[in-house]
């Protein structure tokens, strides 16, 4: 019975002595092939352990129910009056949306936090300006297209008891209202405090 090795281009026979010198031949070049891929199949394996899994901010749709805000804005009055201007990004691997706001009058400067609270499943966002005032709103909701915050009735900056609250809206992909509404009976009745339109930066 004859035995065969497939070497490049032809068939040796086993009992013959060509199939050592065919064989001998390619060593170096199946060595080599056999290294190539080995290297490739680590290389393989490498890339997809070294991916990063995604954090919860990532995978949670919740946290991107705002991502409406973000860009490079300027913010108008309804008169027409430019009001400032406000970069909004994500910070923290996504789990913080940052808001810098710069006013057109007197250097007033401030930034909020807004995070989506798993707790207790309400937005959240922390206001501080150069002034060194800061309004917590607790209570936030995401409803009907809308970005709703709401602080509590308790004693503001200014020294009176009152209820905030801010609504944003989704006008278009290049604009978003914000209307800043307060109360003074705990939410029975609100008076408007500011109304902006944000453009987006081109």
């Amino acid at each position: 019975m004859l035995f065969f090795v497939h070497c490049p281009g032809k068939q040796i026979n086993l009992a013959g002595i060509k199939k050592y010198q065919c064989c001998q031949k390619n060593t170096t070049a199946m060595k080599r092939l056999l290294s190539c891929i080995v290297l490739i199949i680590f290389a393989h394996n490498m890339s997809g352990a070294q991916q990063p899994a995604q954090g919860p901010c990532q995978t949670n749709a919740a946290f991107r129910q705002f991502d409406f805000w973000l860009g490079d804005w300027e913010a108008f009055a309804p008169s027409g009056k430019k009001a400032g201007d406000s970069k909004i990004e994500l910070i923290l691997d996504s789990c913080v949306i940052l808001e810098n706001w710069t006013s057109t009058t007197m250097g007033y400067k401030g930034k909020s936090f807004n995070t989506f609270n798993t707790t207790n499943n309400k937005w959240q966002q922390t206001w501080v300006d150069n002034t060194g005032s800061v309004t917590y709103y607790s209570d936030g909701v995401f409803t009907d297209g809308k970005m709703i915050l709401t602080t509590k009735n308790e004693q503001q900056q200014d020294g009176s008891i009152k209820m905030l609250r801010m609504t944003f809206s989704k006008l278009s992909n290049d604009k978003v209202r914000q209307f800043g509404e307060s109360s003074v009976d705990e939410g029975k009745t609100w008076k408007t405090d500011f109304d902006l339109e944000y453009r987006r930066k081109k």
